[in-house]
């Protein structure tokens, strides 16, 4: 984040300054990501939490220079990892970071692994690329690494499509450790796994992310993952950060209308059983039934035609005039929670500071 974030945390492993990524399009350019600031400290795990279309994706692969060229171009900013500029980085010195010091999992583990060579040769082809070992050496990491994951040592040789979706993602997370990165880049990892699976592969991401003294930035839209995973949390709203602060600070304490919309958005079983709506049929029979959640109105923006001012504020409940003609700076309230909102920018109060 800012530099009063920056001084108040640990050292930074990843730091990203005013990233814009855009893509240019026959109707018109896509502003995907705007002015992004976002650190992730040593060890840390922090939870990039937002909507379909906030841009969370393309920010992870601004980070691992996985941009589609063309359409989509880094056009500003800087992404620092480990004090190196990845931006202004070579080709070549991106396929050393890539798989060694810095690992992505994506959405779908189908897509991340070739179809026709063995799951114990796909992990040892990314040995061999960071690791000076011989092919028998690297074979062997890769069963190894495959036993840490759960998969027995005899199923190896096995081709993709031989496993399930669990197990495939687990494949997936072998071949993001095998080098021992430093900072991992988990997108939405279990979002096509049913709800026992989605369990049992966060518990051993987690676990793993231990043993290995990871760093992790988790993409996600499931605020119920971030709790249970997550020391920091980033809320990202049309391509940049809304608000950011530690885990339960930002849970008991949310500030922007739109991180308090999204918990509003969440059903609450305690406080759910309890509360029934009568209604009535056209038969006049009587129904009870739980009332309803209260959704964020709107949808988000369309990135090629971002609103004036505040990108929030055709959807905000507390919008202002002011809202739709200046776009709101960063406040600092105080122990490392930041919120872009005109609300507290023109609040006067005395915990409030612009970074």
């Amino acid at each position: 984040m800012e530099e009063s974030v920056r001084g108040r945390r640990r050292e930074a492993l990843l730091d990203i300054k005013g990233l814009r990524i855009h893509y240019a399009t026959e109707d018109g350019v896509v502003r995907a990501v705007n002015g992004l600031d976002l650190r992730v400290d040593r060890g840390e795990t922090l939870g990039l939490v937002g909507e379909t279309g906030a841009g969370k994706t393309t920010a992870a692969l601004g980070i691992m220079r996985l941009v589609p060229d063309p359409p989509g171009k880094i056009v500003g900013g800087e992404i620092w990892l480990d004090g190196e500029d990845i931006v202004r980085a070579s080709d070549a010195a991106m396929r050393r970071i890539r798989g060694n010091r810095a690992s992505m999992i994506f959405q779908d583990p189908m897509t991340s692994l070739t179809p026709v060579i063995p799951v114990r040769e796909q992990i040892a082809e990314v040995i061999l690329l960071h690791e000076k070992r011989t092919g028998a050496e690297a074979l062997a990491k890769a069963e190894e690494m495959l036993m840490k994951v759960g998969i027995r040592r005899e199923r190896a040789g096995d081709y993709p499509h031989q496993f399930s979706g669990g197990m495939r993602q687990r494949v997936v997370i072998a071949i993001a450790l095998a080098c021992n990165p430093e900072l991992l880049i988990a997108d939405e990892p279990t979002t096509a796994l049913d709800v026992t699976i989605q369990a049992q592969v966060l518990e051993l991401m987690k676990a793993l992310k231990a043993e290995y003294r990871t760093a992790m930035l988790l993409i996600t839209h499931d605020l119920g993952v971030v709790a249970d995973i997550c020391d920091t949390v980033a809320i990202m709203y049309a391509g940049n950060i809304v608000e950011y602060a530690e885990k339960r600070e930002l849970y008991q304490n949310p500030k922007h209308p739109y991180t308090i919309g999204l918990f509003r958005s969440l059903p609450d079983i305690k406080k759910d059983a309890g509360r029934v709506e009568t209604g009535h049929f056209a038969d006049g029979a009587v129904v009870k039934r739980r009332a309803s959640l209260k959704p964020i109105k709107g949808s988000m923006p369309d990135p090629m035609d971002l609103p004036p001012g505040c990108p929030f504020h055709p959807r905000c409940e507390q919008a202002m005039p002011e809202c739709a003609e200046t776009e709101p700076p960063p406040i600092e309230l105080g122990g490392g929670h930041v919120v872009r909102c005109l609300l507290y920018a023109l609040s006067g109060a005395e915990s409030a500071e612009v970074v």
